[in-house]
């Protein structure tokens, strides 16, 4: 599958150090709204070509898009793409605007072409695993699950924070696709949601960068709590903050009549998995069983280069996310519990497999 990725800021360095370890996957070309930048990378790659984004998203050599623009862009250039007969993969979240994503969805419906979406974190061994144990019914039902991110804002690292803080950012639409995505492999899709908000300040102080000192306006909730309930019949609560500076709790913990499961962060592809059992002597390490070894950012290309239309980072589960988070969100205004229209299958378990040799899955 040869890829033409767009966008070439901070994220991209991860996707680079991934292209040459995945089989069925080359980079051909890159392009980003400064030049220089793809001219940068492309020089650092041989035979990668350096081109506008007009240009890359009608090359002939590329049949496959990485949109790794700015959420804003994310649809924009999905569609384009798209119109163009390319396949999109996307980073997250998927759109900013649920209909956004929708339309996304439905045009590469109709011009028959592939639709992915990050984050791909959720086919590592860390969240492969658990789901492995749950799977083998030793949790026996799953009843419930919290997932929890707090942090004190990124602004204390990030030179140039300010679109954490306005629509479309935000702890929620920022972290919360890793969350999401991971509480769908483990526990299905979402029929329903709650959610509050809160901020704590109408402004935050750059911490480091050119900018170090200046104050952004904060113009959206930074502390989001939600209550996602799955369509078997689980619970998770979700609790994703800008406001907080620290906790003990695990990442994801899932809580089943049997026993109960700590998960890594979902933002690794790795991670330690712990059970205690009913009835045992406390948490125990599980042996990794279940994932892609050694994975990084775009082992979900390789999985759908590999896997066509059964690819399991699918742009279905990025629009599935989305539309929960933005349900956690309205509801958090409204007060009101949210159906969630759409649906999508958890995604085939991921057997144990070195990323090496992917291309055999």
């Amino acid at each position: 599958m040869r890829i033409g990725m767009i966008g070439c800021g901070n994220i991209a360095a991860q996707y680079l150090a991934s292209f040459p370890l995945l089989p069925d996957v080359e980079l051909v070309a890159v392009a980003d709204l400064d030049p220089e930048r793809a001219r940068a990378v492309a020089a650092e790659h041989e035979g990668v070509r350096a081109l506008t984004v007009d240009e890359l998203l009608v090359d002939e050599a590329v049949d496959t898009v990485l949109n790794l623009t700015i959420p804003a862009a994310h649809a924009e250039i999905d569609l384009r793409a798209i119109a163009a007969g390319k396949n999109v993969y996307s980073e997250k979240p998927f759109a900013v605007d649920t209909a956004d994503g929708a339309a996304v969805l439905a045009a590469a419906e109709q011009r028959g072409v592939l639709v992915g979406s990050a984050p791909d974190t959720v086919l590592g061994t860390g969240t492969q695993t658990a789901r492995a144990v749950i799977d083998a019914g030793r949790i026996g039902t799953p009843v419930a699950a919290t997932a929890t991110m707090l942090t004190p804002g990124h602004e204390r690292w990030h030179p140039n924070p300010d679109f954490y803080y306005t629509p479309g950012g935000g702890p929620l639409l920022d972290m919360g696709p890793y969350y999401i995505h991971a509480l769908v492999t483990l526990l299905g899709p979402v029929s329903a949601v709650i959610g509050a908000g809160s901020r704590s300040r109408d402004e935050r102080e750059i911490g480091s960068g050119p900018r170090a000192g200046q104050r952004i306006p904060v113009s959206i909730d930074t502390h989001i709590t939600g209550v996602l309930v799955h369509a078997s019949g689980a619970l998770s609560t979700l609790v994703m903050s800008f406001d907080a500076v620290a906790t003990s709790a695990r990442p994801i913990e899932v809580h089943g009549t049997e026993g109960s499961l700590a998960v890594p962060d979902p933002n690794r592809f790795e991670g330690e998995v712990s059970l205690h059992s009913l009835g045992g002597e406390g948490w125990t390490d599980v042996p990794v069983s279940a994932g892609y070894v050694e994975a990084g950012r775009g082992i979900g290309l390789q999985d759908m280069a590999v896997r066509g239309s059964d690819l399991r980072a699918s742009g279905r589960l990025g629009q599935h996310a989305l539309e929960v988070m933005n349900a956690v969100l309205a509801s958090s205004v409204s007060g009101a519990r949210i159906e969630i229209a759409s649906t999508v299958e958890r995604p085939e378990a991921v057997p144990l497999q070195d990323l090496r040799t992917a291309a055999t899955a």
